[in-house]
């Protein structure tokens, strides 16, 4: 399965430990699973969904990256975070 926008997710209790640890809110996941800038498959089955975003500091661009198994029903969103590096990341 290529991956697609998702306006239809689970959040797994992980995503949700590591989104409280590194202050990401379910709105900013919500934003990038709806409308990322880019996603990928990384392995059979895992996709990584992106977009560029600024937090506290409004003037440093990060990249939001969402790992999601997409291979049942509903995806289940696996970790987020956020980098710095976005030219690392960006395609």
């Amino acid at each position: 399965m290529p991956c697609q926008a998702l306006p239809h997710y689970l959040l797994t209790d992980h995503a949700r430990l590591e989104m409280q640890r590194r202050g990401i809110t379910e709105a900013d996941v919500a934003a990038v699973l709806t409308a990322p800038e880019q996603s990928e498959e990384i392995r059979p089955g895992r996709c990584v969904y992106q977009s560029r975003m600024t937090f506290d500091d409004l003037s440093r661009v990060y990249l939001l990256r969402v790992f999601v198994d997409t291979d049942r029903e509903p995806p289940e969103v696996v970790t987020v975070y956020r980098t710095g590096k976005v030219r690392k990341y960006w395609r």
